[in-house]
């Protein structure tokens, strides 16, 4: 195929400023300003203890991710990492559970989009704007990576600068600056039945709800091997994940929680941030979340299509997905993987209106545990590849803090969740359905494994 070269270079088309936002707004999904509504619904004021204990793990495991990633940049990210740290196994099927992952967050992301256009023009379906938004967004992945990244830097923008203005208008109402406001001071943190009000049992199942809205933090040490000075970038990042967990997260909920009380009705219903915007008396305060709503889900939509082609290119590489999927076009593009993971995700579009409900709720459920899995498998490929580079004398130039101890307390939280989730009948299914598709795909790795072994020992043989 003419303009087509089927080598491992990516095009390094990623600014500093791209992989900055990307960083930034990776973390800001459609979950912080509709899915926050449920958690705060749940917990009730408490839920912050969630949003921090939710945050403080993304921020562990980002350091143990960054501590390889800067060592050996590569856009298989943990992936990689697992298959040299734990075994080829650990690799394959880590990284085709995260494809997976990204894979149907497509669908969703643009159902998401296409509900609130459907809601502006009624007379076009929802399923005509799902179609258009996610042919768009694939046109522009598969031009040039710098396209995505241009893309991702005003999307990012425009979300960040979204989140700032509400925390702003969030502490004038506070502070009682607001004219026109229902609301003011910090009363509701305690005066509806107290900041815990439906116990701890509440505030570990809000976190389950919340630990999803942060995944997509890790985007950045897959994106960063297309950029120039990859280690850099990953440094940068990971530094600033603190205060950006802490100022989208814990402020802007805080602000929620303190100006609404948390049982209010409209929490779960309407979104956290249309409830306050009203209660505010700010104008059009609907119409404002629904574009910002529209700008975050666009923007998930498109870094999920970055991060499942780069993903399959990856396992590709590795002889663990089909050849075809490394294929590049002259800009650096992997469009074969790009193509492929939008094709899934039209596939399960279309398993949603074919199959009966229970099937997809299955495959969504699947979804959830995913994300813990990804950062135990994080923890315990550091935790081994620490120790190799140790036993060869290797210098460390980033690193996890309090080593081994904290990363052992990661690991021993991670399984505590994945074990409470299993006791809880509310996050029973997600457990079952991400452990039968593990074992799916574990098997179906054994398969690819064992032919690769047979194809090599014939070549073997003929050689001789």
């Amino acid at each position: 195929m003419s303009g087509t070269h089927t080598s491992n270079d990516l095009a390094q088309g990623l600014k500093q400023r791209h992989v900055t936002m990307l960083s930034i707004a990776g973390v800001i999904g459609a979950g912080l300003f509709v899915g926050s509504g449920h958690a705060i619904a749940e917990a009730g004021p408490a839920v912050l203890l969630a949003y921090a204990a939710a945050g403080t793990l993304v921020v562990l495991v980002m350091r143990m991710l960054a501590e390889m990633a800067i060592a050996s940049p590569d856009t298989g990210s943990f992936s990689t990492y697992a298959d040299k740290a734990i075994g080829h196994w650990a690799g394959f099927t880590i990284g085709w559970l995260y494809w997976w992952f990204w894979v149907l967050v497509i669908p969703l992301e643009a159902n998401a989009a296409a509900t609130i256009l459907h809601a502006w023009f009624p007379d076009v379906g929802i399923w005509v704007f799902t179609l258009v938004i996610t042919l768009l967004l694939t046109a522009t992945n598969l031009f040039s990576v710098k396209n995505y990244g241009e893309f991702e830097f005003w999307f990012a923008l425009l979300k960040v600068v979204a989140i700032v203005a509400f925390i702003i208008l969030g502490a004038a109402a506070i502070f009682g600056l607001l004219p026109n406001s229902q609301v003011s001071g910090v009363s509701h943190l305690f005066d509806t039945q107290g900041f815990m009000p439906n116990g701890m049992g509440a505030v570990l199942a809000a976190m389950l709800t919340t630990m999803f809205s942060f995944m997509g933090t890790e985007i950045v040490t897959i994106a960063a091997a297309e950029s120039k000075d990859p280690g850099k970038q990953i440094t940068k990042a990971t530094n600033s994940v603190i205060w950006r967990i802490f100022l989208f997260y814990l402020v802007s909920i805080f602000v929620v929680v303190a100006l609404v009380p948390w049982n209010h009705s409209d929490l779960a219903e309407v979104g956290s941030y249309q409830t306050v915007l009203n209660l505010m008396g700010i104008p059009n305060a609907k119409l404002i979340v629904d574009i910002v709503v529209l700008i975050a889900v666009t923007s998930c939509l498109n870094s999920a299509l970055y991060t499942s082609s780069r993903m399959l290119f990856s396992l590709s590489k590795r002889g663990d997905a089909p050849a075809v999927a490394q294929r590049t076009t002259s800009t650096g593009t992997p469009y074969c993987a790009v193509v492929l993971s939008t094709a899934a995700a039209f596939l399960t579009v279309i398993a949603n209106y074919l199959a009966p409900a229970q099937v997809f709720e299955f495959l969504l459920a699947s979804s959830g545990a995913i994300a813990l899995l990804v950062y135990l498998v994080i923890a315990v490929s550091q935790l081994r590849m620490r120790r190799q580079r140790m036993a060869r004398g290797e210098k460390i130039a980033f690193k996890m803090w309090l080593f081994p101890g904290l990363t052992w307390a990661t690991i021993v939280f991670i399984v505590g969740i994945l074990t409470v989730m299993l006791i809880r009948p509310d996050h029973r299914i997600e457990i079952v359905a991400t452990g039968l598709l593990s074992i799916a795909v574990v098997a179906a790795g054994l398969l690819v494994a064992r032919k690769r072994k047979a194809e090599a020992a014939g070549r073997v043989v003929l050689n001789n």
